[in-house]
C-alpha cells in the first residue's frame, strides 16, 4: 500500500521549487486585493483566502517529502496542481464578486491531483484526506454562487472542515481496519526532517521577494530622488531584518529540533509550526507589502491608517508569527519576539501623526533591537535548542 520512505536529507527538487513560485502568486494577488482596500473587512477576507490556500499548500510539501516528484506521472501530475493553483491565484482579485466559481472549481482541482498523488503512500486511507478536502473545495465553490453573509459562511466552513482533517487522519483509520493511534502517528510523522525544512525556508525566500517588488510599485515612475532612493532602503532594511529574524536565527535550529522529534510526535509539530505559525508570517509579509506599495510614493505624508496599520502590523504578525513558530519547536528565547510584535503594532500610531518615513525607521529601528537583544542573551548560551524538544 504505501511506497518506500525516500533516503533522508534529500534537497528540495526545482520542480518543487517551481511549484512554490506558483504558489507565491496567490500571495502576491492577496496583496493586488489587499491594496485596492486597505480596510478590515477586506484583510478578513484576505486572511481567509490565504488559511484556505496554505492548508493545500503544506498538503503538497508534505505529500512531496513522502513521495518525491522523481517520475514522469508524479511530475505530471504536480504540474497539474501548480495550474490548478494558478486558476486560484487568477480569481483572487474579484474572487467575492465574479470569480469565486472560478476560485472554487480550481481550488477543487487542487484537491483532486493531490488526493491522485496521495494514493501513492497511503492507498485507501486517502479518504481520510481526501473527502474533507474535497468537501471543502466544493464549499468555497458554492460560496461563489451566493453573496454576503452567505459566502462568508461557506468560507468558514471550509475552515472547519480542513481544521478537522487532521483529526480524520489520526483516528479514521483505527475506526476502519484497527490500527493503533500510535501506529497511524508514527505513519504521519515519517517526515523527513532536512528536506520538509528546506522546502518551507524557500517557500518564506520567495515570499519575501514580494516585499521587494512593492519597492518598485510603491515607487513607480516618481522621480528618483535621495529622498525616495533612502525610503526605498528603509524599505529593504525592514525586509531583510524580518528575514534575518527566521533565517539567520530559527532555520538551522528547527531542522535539529524537528529531526530530534519522534515521529509520532513529529506530526502534530509539523502542523503547529509550519501551518499554524506559518500563517500569521505569510500574512504578515503580505500585509506589509501592501503597506509598502501605498507609503513609498508619499514618504513625507502623513499616511492614511490603512498603510500604516498594514506596516506596522505586517511586522507585528511576522513576529507574533516566528514566536508562535519557536515555542512550538522548543527554540528559545521567544519572549523577545512576543515583546517586540505589540511595539511594532503600536508604531501605526507613530506614523499616523507623523509620516511613513519616520514609520518606517521605527520598525526597522524595533527589529533591530530585537535582533541586538536576543544576540546578547543567546551570546553564552549554546546550543540554541533546549536539551530535550519541548511536547508537540
Amino acid at each position: 500500500m504505501n511506497t518506500a520512505p525516500p533516503e533522508p536529507g534529500r534537497r528540495v527538487t526545482t520542480l518543487e521549487l517551481f511549484f512554490d513560485l506558483v504558489f507565491v502568486f496567490t500571495l502576491t494577488q492577496l496583496t493586488v486585493l489587499l491594496s485596492a482596500d486597505l480596510s478590515f473587512a477586506t484583510a478578513g477576507r484576505v486572511a481567509l483566502i490565504l488559511v484556505v490556500l496554505f492548508w493545500m499548500y503544506g498538503a503538497y510539501a508534505y505529500l512531496t517529502n513522502q513521495v518525491p516528484p522523481d517520475r514522469p506521472s508524479r511530475r505530471l501530475l504536480l504540474m497539474l496542481g501548480m495550474a490548478a493553483f494558478l486558476v486560484c491565484a487568477l480569481a483572487i482579485p474579484r474572487v467575492f464578486d465574479d470569480t469565486g466559481v472560478v476560485f472554487g472549481l480550481g481550488f477543487l482541482g487542487v484537491v483532486v491531483v493531490h488526493t491522485t498523488l496521495y494514493t501513492r503512500s497511503h492507498g485507501r486511507d486517502t479518504i481520510w484526506y481526501g473527502v474533507p478536502n474535497g468537501l471543502a473545495a466544493l464549499s468555497v465553490t458554492g460560496a461563489g454562487l451566493v453573496d454576503g453573509l452567505a459566502a462568508d459562511g461557506l468560507w468558514v466552513l471550509a475552515l472547519v472542515l480542513q481544521f478537522v482533517t487532521p483529526l480524520f487522519a489520526e483516528h479514521g483509520p483505527r475506526r476502519s481496519d484497527g490500527r493503533p493511534v500510535e501506529a497511524l502517528r508514527e505513519q504521519l510523522g515519517a517526515l523527513d526532517a532536512a528536506h520538509f525544512v528546506e522546502r518551507h525556508g524557500l517557500l518564506l525566500i520567495v515570499a519575501f521577494g514580494e516585499s521587494v517588488i512593492a519597492i518598485g510599485i510603491g515607487i513607480g515612475d516618481l522621480p528618483l530622488t535621495p529622498g525616495l532612493v533612502g525610503g526605498a532602503f528603509l524599505a529593504l532594511a525592514l525586509a531583510v531584518a524580518l528575514w534575518w529574524t527566521y533565517f539567520v536565527r530559527d532555520e538551522e535550529a528547527a531542522e535539529a529540533a524537528f529531526a530530534a522529534t519522534p515521529a509520532p510526535a513529529r506530526w502534530r509539530r509539523a502542523m503547529n509550526a509550519y501551518y499554524y505559525a506559518f500563517l500569521p508570517m505569510l500574512l504578515g509579509i503580505a500585509f506589509l507589502a501592501a503597506g509598502m506599495k501605498k507609503t513609498l510614493g508619499h514618504l513625507t505624508e502623513h499616511p492614511h491608517a490603512g498603510p500604516a496599520l498594514a506596516l506596522a502590523g505586517g511586522v507585528a504578525l511576522f513576529l507574533a508569527g516566528d514566536a508562535a513558530f519557536r515555542a512550538a519547536l522548543g527554540l528559545r528565547p521567544v519572549r523577545y519576539r512576543l515583546a517586540a510584535a505589540p511595539v511594532s503594532a503600536a508604531v501605526a500610531l507613530l506614523g499616523v501623526r507623523t509620516s511613513a518615513a519616520v514609520e518606517l525607521t521605527c520598525l526597522v529601528a524595533v527589529v533591530v533591537a530585537m535582533l541586538a537583544t536576543e544576540a546578547r542573551w543567546a551570546s553564552g548560551r549554546t546550543p540554541a535548542t533546549e536539551d530535550a524538544p519541548a511536547p508537540a
